[in-house]
């Protein structure tokens, strides 16, 4: 019901615009049995297809990144088709009658830019991206000055055994902040906790958490450094993208919950850096960090979240919320369920 109501009709994150900068650059994203292409055409622009001949259906390219020198060739039987989508021949079909190679196209996939981000939607009766994220453009520049600026410098995936949503629903509550592991007690002395903000806009929702007077920040001074921001900030779109900056850090970070299952889920994390000037060791130590501290502690909280509600001895607990939705409340949780739950619905 998920893949059906929610996952293949909402707008999913395949990458930054700077990935495909050539000719022939493409990204293959895959979701939930589909299978896109995003590519680079000759004058610049950009296409989006699905990763299938219109033969006999065989997938153009496994790879997830890489470059078509002139054509997109089939596998199996040669097809050979242009950026634009065009069938520019097949071998043998001469001998056809009637054979016409224009009458026969790569399917298109509607997508969209938001913020220099390149998105993607099987849903082509969809709305606007845009419609979904009044605001959310502009608030994310205060926090990441340099969005038009940036390359990708490292990426890294896990396949966690746990569903999406357990995945989404730690991403969104700083309750856990200050009381499960050091690594997240680290990241909160960085930041002043009473006025860390949660709050929902629909479709997106975000939380900025101030810093603290500090000297030093990931085991690095502070002093003289370029960076995105001093604050703690983090968006999330529906469903499953999120954008991030941590304190004193000159990276961009995405984060993209891809569910592979009913309890497996791929995790995306891009890191992206100003292309127009060097990388600082700082920086350099929060990726490293992020991908070999942070994200594991958070993968084990995940984790033992998925095998817990298999429990007899668990059902539901109760959602932990200050009437002032504070720092450590959980009403994101819930307006994130809420959405969930409405979408499912409509289809029950």
């Amino acid at each position: 019901i998920e893949t059906k109501t929610i996952h293949h009709r909402t707008w999913h994150c395949v990458c930054h615009y700077t990935e495909i900068p050539k000719s022939g650059d493409y990204i293959k994203f895959d979701l939930l049995g589909q299978s896109v292409l995003v590519l680079r055409g000759k004058e610049g622009e950009i296409f989006a297809y699905h990763n299938v001949c219109q033969h006999r259906g065989t997938e153009l390219v496994k790879e997830k990144k890489g470059n078509f020198p002139r054509l997109i060739v089939c596998p199996y039987h040669a097809w050979c088709y242009e950026f634009n989508g065009h069938l520019r021949n097949a071998p043998r079909t001469e001998k056809l009658e009637n054979f016409d190679t224009s009458r026969i196209k790569l399917k298109s996939v509607r997508y969209e830019i938001f913020a220099g981000f390149i998105f993607v939607n099987f849903d082509q009766d969809t709305k606007p991206l845009a419609d979904d994220l009044v605001g959310a453009e502009k608030e994310m520049r205060r926090f990441m000055p340099d969005l038009d600026d940036i390359v990708l410098v490292n990426e890294l995936d896990y396949i966690v055994d746990a569903n999406w949503k357990v995945i989404v629903d730690n991403a969104i509550e700083g309750y856990h902040f200050q009381l499960s592991g050091p690594v997240h007690k680290d990241l909160a002395s960085l930041i002043d906790f009473t006025r860390y903000d949660l709050r929902a806009h629909g479709k997106w929702w975000d939380f900025k958490g101030p810093p603290t007077s500090v000297t030093t920040a990931f085991g690095h001074p502070i002093a003289n450094e370029k960076y995105q921001s001093k604050w703690f900030y983090n968006i999330q779109l529906w469903p499953t993208t999120t954008f991030y900056v941590f304190p004193y850090a000159d990276v961009i970070g995405t984060f993209n919950e891809i569910p592979l299952g009913p309890e497996k889920t791929l995790l995306h994390f891009g890191h992206y850096a100003p292309k127009t000037r060097p990388q600082s060791e700082l920086s350099k130590a929060v990726v490293d960090w992020f991908n070999n501290e942070l994200g594991p502690e958070d993968i084990d909280l995940n984790t033992a979240v998925q095998r817990g509600i298999h429990s007899f001895g668990f059902d539901q607990g109760p959602y932990v919320i200050d009437p002032e939705c504070g720092p450590n409340s959980e009403h994101l949780v819930r307006h994130f369920h809420k959405l969930v739950y409405e979408t499912i619905s409509r289809d029950l």
